[in-house]
């Protein structure tokens, strides 16, 4: 497949996204040209995105774009993720994973997503291996450090490359780049895995993440864009904008979160008067005097690998 001959982006000039990110992109297209063909772990979102079309345009038919589906990924964003792979000309591959049914993730320590990547990693290893593919790459970036993420660990273990992180692109670039190729995804919210939103040391449930899943398709139909339904037992802790909390409250939509949420098997419903944050189910990790036992901080290993975490994060 010859991509440059399709993609929107294939005649991208310096003064649609500024000499300084044009220059770090060149980075990009060097280091992926040094790999000569690649598996890109493709969640659909925006660095991913940005990432596969840069190595479709770069290799064509070297690059394949590969998608870890598992309980853990909402439907929603596979659809992205197929959408995505449309928009940027190539096919999408998926595989499956069984992380789910693992003690050391199912536990759902703070090391959760270190077992999770190094599962999906060596799952795409073995697609590469298969399709002959010299490298894997994923597609986090330079701003990646800033919160705990122990699936950084794995990558570095794994061998998989950053290109977007080791060329300098921050996430406001990556959305930056995304929207000037014309990418769907570029204002997408980001969409970590479901796994996420269930505190650290209890259990993750296939149960759990339907629940997790349908409530925040709720979320979404009722309006709330980046929002996230934390899962605690009994309770789900919703997360909205802060500008949505008054909107939360209002009688027609607080009526119909209580019937929608407690259908789904909720007994209470609790709104977080702080609003979304990214992560915030990690605040409790900073509240302990050290970091959990075989986990890395971001200090370290984030700064080696030259960025966390893809697809399915910790947020």
């Amino acid at each position: 497949m010859n991509a440059n001959s399709q993609a929107p982006w294939a005649n991208l000039v310096v003064d649609d996204v500024g000499p300084e990110i044009r220059q770090k992109l060149d980075i990009v297209e060097s280091i992926l040209s040094d790999l000569g063909s690649v598996v890109v772990a493709y969640s659909g979102g925006v660095d991913s995105s940005v990432l596969a079309a840069i190595a479709v345009r770069t290799l064509g038919s070297r690059a394949r774009l590969v998608t870890a589906v598992s309980p853990s990924l909402a439907a929603e964003e596979l659809k992205w993720a197929r959408v995505g792979a449309a928009a940027i000309g190539a096919p999408l591959h998926v595989v499956h994973t069984d992380e789910a049914e693992r003690e050391d993730y199912a536990a759902n320590s703070p090391n959760r997503c270190y077992v999770c990547k190094g599962i999906v990693f060596a799952r795409l290893r073995q697609v590469a291996d298969a399709e002959g593919a010299m490298a894997l790459v994923y597609g986090a970036n330079a701003d990646d450090g800033g919160d705990y993420r122990p699936g950084a660990r794995a990558a570095i273990e794994a061998g998989v490359r950053a290109p977007l992180a080791e060329a300098g692109l921050t996430k406001r670039e990556v959305r930056q780049v995304a929207k000037a190729f014309g990418l769907p995804c570029w204002d997408k919210p980001a969409a970590p895995c479901l796994a996420s939103r269930i505190p650290y040391g209890q259990r993750v449930t296939i149960e759990k993440l339907r629940q997790i899943e349908a409530g925040e398709r709720v979320l979404h139909r009722l309006g709330f864009g980046e929002s996230r339904l934390r899962h605690h037992g009994g309770v789900a802790r919703l997360e909205v904008q802060p500008d949505d909390l008054s909107r939360a409250v209002e009688c027609g939509v607080r009526d119909e979160l209580l019937t929608e949420l407690t259908a789904l098997g909720f007994h209470y419903v609790a709104l977080d008067l702080r609003g979304f944050r990214s992560g915030s189910l990690n605040e409790a990790l900073r509240l302990r005097p050290e970091m959990p036992a075989g986990a890395s901080s971001t200090g370290t290993d984030s700064q080696t690998a030259a960025a966390p975490s893809v697809g399915r994060s910790g947020r």
